[in-house]
């Protein structure tokens, strides 16, 4: 696995996005510039479903360098703003995966055209709620410490 300080032009050959960032296998490409690269979905959700990826190898969001951070975002904000546009959308749904559910170990957007009643309600997880304001606040005081700590939070433990 790339960590975020590989080597910033790595290209992994049997990266299957690196190898469509090369060239050498063919997708319908609907951006391509020198950071980044957007592509038609070969399984969509719906017709039109975009990844858009950066052109270096980085398996998650964590491993981005915070200088393509903001870029790889620029263009998934001009693409959820064009679905709707060029496909008579109604909106989109952006969403990415780190590790789990992850298919392909390169760091990957998905921009996908939504349409009320389009079926996709549920599709991604069920939804609960807190015990109460004190279970929230020991979440939510847990993810504090870890963004104030670089990343990782005192005690592991998920309850």
């Amino acid at each position: 696995m790339l960590g975020a300080g590989a080597l910033a032009c790595l290209t992994v050959t049997d990266c299957l996005f690196c190898r469509i960032a090369a060239g050498s296998v063919p997708a319908h490409l609907v951006l391509a510039d020198e950071l980044t690269l957007a592509f038609l979905d070969a399984r969509p959700l719906f017709p039109g479903h975009v990844l858009v990826i950066p052109r270096e190898h980085h398996e998650t969001l964590a491993d981005l360098p915070a200088g393509l951070t903001g870029p790889l975002f620029e263009r998934v904000r001009r693409l959820s703003a064009a679905l709707p546009a060029a496909l008579g959308a109604q909106g989109t749904f952006v969403a990415l995966n780190n590790v789990v559910s992850q298919s392909v170990p390169h760091l990957h957007v998905h921009v996908v055209p939504r349409t009320k009643g389009d079926g996709l309600r549920g599709f991604f997880w069920p939804r609960g709620r807190y015990s109460g304001d004190d279970e929230a606040e020991q979440y939510a005081r847990r993810i504090r410490a870890a963004l104030a700590g670089g990343g990782s939070a005192e005690g592991s433990d998920q309850g």
